[in-house]
């Protein structure tokens, strides 16, 4: 693995992640901490498979890295930290895993009457189904976990400024 590869895909990640960010319509500010978030989580999970990591694992490393480093930048940008990290995950879905899923139900719905290939079809279909819902599902654990874990500081982060206006009110009626 080279450098450049490296770099390669961070550049597309980040790419990808502005784009799927541009339609969830952040702030514009956002745009280079997401970009940054799926830059970092997406090589971390490419060099991880580099070197024998499997996707799964791989992957909820990856999101790990965007969800811890989503709610230190959503702190300096007083964002909650979703604004962030979900565009950010986005180019990390296993997309070739979730397309072989349905083009297997396809084919096997379609060579139904030769039971040999139906049954290769059916297997695909579950193995391609099994990696896509695995995948998908550490990314939501491994982006969630720091949220929970520092769930004080990552509810008050979105919290803070409609916290200080309804005590500004309560300050003033009480007067």
């Amino acid at each position: 693995m080279s450098f450049f590869a490296i770099v390669q895909d961070c550049i597309f990640a980040a790419v990808a992640a502005m784009g799927f960010g541009a339609i969830s319509d952040p702030p514009v500010r956002a745009f280079s901490r997401i970009a940054v978030l799926a830059a970092i989580g997406h090589s971390l999970r490419f060099v991880l498979m580099h070197f024998g990591c499997d996707i799964a694992t791989a992957s909820f490393l990856g999101a790990l890295a965007i969800g811890f480093f989503s709610l230190l930048l959503a702190k300096q940008m007083r964002v909650p930290a979703t604004i962030l990290y979900i565009p950010a995950l986005l180019p990390m879905i296993p997309g070739i895993y979730a397309y072989k899923t349905v083009f297997s139900l396809i084919m096997f719905l379609q060579t139904l009457s030769d039971l040999q290939k139906s049954a290769g079809y059916m297997q695909s279909f579950f193995l391609n189904a099994t990696v896509s819902v695995t995948v998908i599902a550490l990314m939501v654990a491994g982006a969630a976990l720091p949220s929970l874990i520092f769930k004080n500081k990552s509810h008050t982060l979105s919290r803070q400024k409609a916290a200080a206006t309804s005590a500004n009110k309560k300050h003033f009626k009480t007067k």
